[in-house]
């Protein structure tokens, strides 16, 4: 698969801005669509545990590192001091979480990227400098750890200017959220018709294809369900 030439489209106004990674904010969100019958929220304490424990293993190397592979990467809505490309082995990004609220609603909830065993991602590695951890890692696990659906996990980034360590989040595949493998045509649909309060679903994926042209990152398969996504939605519009 030949990976789109960047600039072929432009990339769509990503709805999730900082100040909207508010848990009072997130929770008024969540009552407007069933509250915690339809989205369950982690406990505050539970979520400052699962951070303190996992930047308690961070290496000191002058700042924490986490890896992007999905809306992080364009709007990681942190203070970012460096930025670089690299590979990650033992996950594979996978549209397999559910979401009923932000890109879906229980009618009709949209799916969001997270991170399968097996395979190999290209991302993202975004580093914090060290004056910065405590406020950005905060606003990191709210936007990430909200539903408890992920786990962070630290994994082995390969970048052009040698290898580091980061933090990312991977599926819980425990949690009521996780969609598991999705039948193609149950993901196409959901793809191209659900939409929330930050934007549609449709528009994830073409902010995600759009990025990894940007970087360089061939992904046969998320370019292909672009297409079928795409091809999905100009059939429905007539």
């Amino acid at each position: 698969m030949t990976a789109r030439k960047p600039g072929r489209r432009r990339p769509v106004r990503d709805g999730l801005t900082r100040a909207d990674i508010d848990e009072a904010r997130i929770r008024a969100l969540a009552e407007e669509h069933g509250g915690e019958r339809f989205f369950p929220i982690l406990d505050s304490a539970v979520r400052e545990q699962s951070r303190v424990r996992t930047l308690a293993q961070r290496p000191l190397d002058g700042g924490l590192w986490i890896f992007g592979y999905g809306s992080l990467m364009w709007n990681p809505a942190l203070e970012v001091a460096e930025s670089r490309s690299g590979l990650v082995h033992g996950y594979h990004r996978q549209f397999c979480l559910w979401t009923p609220i932000g890109r879906g609603t229980p009618d009709c909830p949209g799916l969001m990227l997270a991170l399968e065993s097996g395979g190999a991602c290209r991302g993202m590695a975004m580093r914090i400098a060290p004056e910065r951890i405590e406020e950005e890692s905060r606003i990191v696990w709210l936007r990430e750890m909200l539903s408890g659906a992920y786990r962070p996990v630290w994994v082995r980034v390969r970048t052009a200017a040698g290898p580091l360590d980061a933090v990312t989040f991977a599926i819980d595949r425990t949690h009521r959220q996780y969609a598991g493998r999705v039948p193609e045509p149950e993901m196409i649909r959901a793809l191209a018709t659900a939409e929330g309060r930050l934007g549609r679903a449709r528009d994830y994926l073409h902010n995600l294809v759009l990025h990894l042209d940007e970087l360089g990152i061939a992904d046969g398969p998320m370019h292909r369900l672009y297409d079928k996504v795409e091809a999905y939605a100009a059939a429905a519009d007539g």
